[in-house]
């Protein structure tokens, strides 16, 4: 070896000593940085609210929701606050039946934009629930909205195609938006019960049925169904979730509007407040005594769709509806029986009752 040769191999060998080590501790960099961008994937920080616990107690506890007819029931009131808000945001009622998962009963909004959901009456949902309780063959199938097919699910002692959480399409307001990842962690783990893949899909194809054209959207409801007796439960705020959850596909704004004075004058005004921001139909919910609720639809597709001529718009028959047959109305909640599956073996009370529901008793036209 020449004294060239040995100087290099000494100068090297400080080099090669070095690389290895530069090698390791990179590749220990990477796999800390992948392990922080996991951690943070699960975790990612605090929702901007809370559900504290206000009371709770047997159904009996609480005579003024109606629930004597599930008197199993465990009952919890929640109310919902955000850091530095001294007034709860929202209130609402859970039930739960013996270990299982709690479920949204009911939604009473404070805040002047909708909050994570809509608001909802729970007179009207448990009338819904024993109606389909009584007249509903034991083993049918009862298909609606996620939120409303765990409350059924519940309530009405029927199957129903979805039980699962889907916190992704909950009504997140703008100021949280930065936050929705934190929020839909808080409301898996506060609810339990994440739907799965499987669910999620079905779920999918569903939001395409209530958006397709009457007869095609009916089709798929079958499709869902099976051969099962099968019944959909839809309520009026299902529109503005099928916004959130199809944007840009579906069209459906929202407006409050004052009861004050005579309905005749509210309609009125409403009307003008349509033709002047150019929307095509609306329809109403009532939030109380004092506050109505308009949805609105401002395009020819959006009308047309299945949920729309399902729902009391100026401009839809649901009476008239022959893709589905329309059996049973109570409040916000439009239930229609989906053709083509087989009746029931057995039935909730007998045979008579079972054969048809109550008839509808239709709201007023907003015309």
């Amino acid at each position: 070896m020449t004294a060239s040769t040995s100087s290099r191999a000494i100068l090297a060998r400080p080099g090669s000593k070095l690389l290895p080590s530069l090698g390791i501790l990179l590749v220990a960099g990477g796999i800390l940085l992948l392990l922080w961008f996991a951690w943070a994937w699960f975790n990612p920080g605090p929702a901007p609210y809370r559900y504290q616990l206000a009371e709770e107690g047997s159904a009996d506890k609480f005579p003024q929701l109606g629930l004597g007819h599930w008197p199993d029931l465990s009952i919890a009131r929640y109310e919902v606050f955000a850091e530095d808000i001294p007034q709860p945001l929202a209130v609402l009622h859970a039930g739960r039946q013996g270990n299982g998962a709690p479920v949204r009963l009911d939604w009473e909004n404070r805040t002047s934009e909708l909050l994570l959901t809509t608001d909802l009456k729970l007179n009207e949902l448990t009338t819904l629930a024993a109606a389909i309780d009584k007249y509903a063959g034991k083993d049918a199938l009862v298909l609606g909205w996620w939120d409303t097919s765990r409350q059924l699910k519940l309530l009405s002692r029927r199957d129903t195609l979805f039980s699962g959480q889907f916190s992704d399409y909950l009504v997140i307001p703008t100021p949280w938006q930065k936050q929705a990842d934190a929020i839909r962690k808080y409301e898996d783990d506060f609810w339990g019960g994440k739907a799965g893949r499987e669910e999620a899909q079905k779920f999918e194809r569903f939001a395409d049925a209530l958006m397709a054209e009457p007869q095609a959207g009916a089709a798929i409801l079958r499709e869902l169904a099976g051969d099962r007796e099968a019944y959909l439960a839809i309520h009026v705020t299902d529109l503005y979730k099928l916004g959130i959850m199809r944007p840009g596909q579906f069209d459906v704004a929202y407006r409050n509007f004052p009861m004050e004075g005579n309905m005749h004058g509210m309609v009125d005004y409403l009307k003008r407040w349509v033709q002047d921001n150019n929307y095509k139909t609306y329809t109403l919910q009532s939030l109380s005594d004092r506050l109505m609720r308009g949805y609105f639809l401002k395009d020819d597709k959006s009308d047309q769709t299945l949920i729309a001529q399902m729902l009391p718009f100026t401009e839809s028959m649901p009476l008239d509806l022959t893709a589905v047959q329309l059996i049973y109305q109570t409040g916000g909640y439009w239930v229609y029986k989906i053709p083509g599956g087989k009746e029931s073996a057995s039935v909730g009370a007998t045979p008579e009752d079972a054969a048809s529901f109550p008839a509808p008793t239709l709201p007023p036209p907003s015309e």
